[in-house]
């Protein structure tokens, strides 16, 4: 059992074999997936509504920013992840203090970035 254990999560990824990784992984670390979802437009409103406990966000959908799902996730006070190819320099500053995992991540890194999120 681990920290994680029955932690509900929110995956917000566009690339289909990515989310199922970042699923598998979560799951594996005792999470519960509440919804996994690859556009803006239903991130919002699942982000809007869905009671988690944290999120895994592309930073990157399909083009689009993440950055108004991260804004409505964080005045949720719902702590977050940012998963990006691109580093940190891919963050707006308001969002720099936030934890990001560089794809590609290990299970360990998962695990570490999503605990580091949760006690912030």
């Amino acid at each position: 059992m681990t920290q994680l254990q029955g932690l509900s999560v929110l995956v917000v990824e566009d690339e289909g074999s990515v989310a199922l990784l970042i699923e598998d992984m979560l799951q594996d670390l005792g999470c519960e997936i509440v919804a996994s979802v690859a556009r803006l437009a239903e991130a919002l409103k699942v982000a809007a509504t869905a009671e988690v406990d944290l999120a895994v966000l592309d930073v990157n959908l399909d083009g689009q920013p993440v950055f108004p799902v991260a804004e409505l996730l964080r005045e949720r006070q719902i702590p977050l992840v940012f998963s990006t190819g691109y580093g940190t320099s891919g963050l707006p500053r308001e969002f720099s203090s936030h934890p990001v995992l560089c794809k590609p991540f290990s299970m360990t890194e998962l695990q570490q970035t999503v605990a580091l999120a949760l006690r912030r």
